[in-house]
């Protein structure tokens, strides 16, 4: 998909002038390009008119997280059909642990996760990892730091698609791996349901909910569910649901681990037992 500006404005004034020159200066490959401005003379909706004129995958990184949601917000609306994210920390309190040598004191490491950060942070991996070009992340300095190994999250990634070959104990397990967990009453996000051939699965990253219908051992319907898991949005042909939870880890890579773990503890074992 490309991306498509929404706006009744068209660039007036310097604003056409400006997009020129900064859409060339992106084809020349120039390094750095600086958009000057003062507060409130559209230099927002000037860049929208260069990302919609690129037509490039763009991280816009803001200084702190309150400019970042507005500049989300303002992205959203003039790109209401693309994929607009934001990725921010998702801490809203963070104490690292801490020891204070004078007074003996031990401070034990404390925070809070804001749960819905968490989620936009997840819809931006998975729209990533989906293949699309039409993406813009707003994101903080936050983006800069490991979030773990993108390709241990795509392989977790749980394929689904009409007329699929897989049998439910097996497409149960993929859930599972991925880091889903079954609910019977409490059906939220990251819970996924069973119900004979139907099985319902809500992401953590969106609204609303999956449902996924078997046939014998094939995947018969896929549907949208609304928010409250219920009635039937939509049908669909395909669609990727991604793990929940961004340091998520592979079976094959887990065993791995376990390997070397027991053969380092068999060698350090053997060194203190030897005279």
């Amino acid at each position: 998909m490309e991306f498509k500006i929404s706006s009744d404005f068209l660039p007036t004034g310097d604003q056409p002038q400006a997009i020129k020159a900064l859409c060339e200066g992106i084809v020349n490959q120039e390094k750095h390009q600086t958009l000057l401005g003062v507060t409130g003379s559209g230099k927002t909706f000037t860049i929208a008119n260069v990302i919609n004129e690129v037509q490039k995958p763009t991280l816009i990184l803001a200084h702190n997280k309150t400019l970042a949601a507005q500049l989300f917000l303002e992205f959203k609306e003039f790109f209401p059909n693309n994929a607009v994210e934001y990725f921010v920390s998702y801490y809203d309190y963070y104490q690292p642990e801490a020891y204070i040598p004078s007074s003996g004191t031990y401070i034990e490491k404390d925070l809070s996760i804001n749960k819905e950060i968490e989620k936009l942070r997840l819809s931006t991996i998975s729209s990533i990892l989906s293949g699309r070009r039409d993406i813009i992340t707003i994101a903080s300095v936050s983006c800069l730091y490991g979030i773990g190994d993108p390709k241990e999250f795509e392989k977790s990634t749980v394929i689904v698609a009409v007329k699929k070959k897989i049998t439910r104990t097996k497409f149960l397990q993929e859930l599972v791996n991925a880091l889903y967990s079954r609910s019977g009453i409490d059906f939220g996000k990251g819970n996924f349901r069973v119900k004979g051939d139907t099985v319902d699965i809500f992401p953590v990253y969106s609204d609303n909910a999956i449902r996924v219908i078997f046939y014998g051992d094939e995947i018969e319907k896929i549907n949208y569910l609304n928010a409250n898991g219920k009635n039937v949005e939509e049908s669909i042909e395909a669609i990727n649901i991604y793990p929940t939870n961004i340091f998520v880890t592979s079976p094959d890579r887990i065993n791995q681990a376990i390997k070397q773990i027991q053969l380092d503890l068999g060698n350090r074992i053997k060194y203190f037992q030897e005279p």
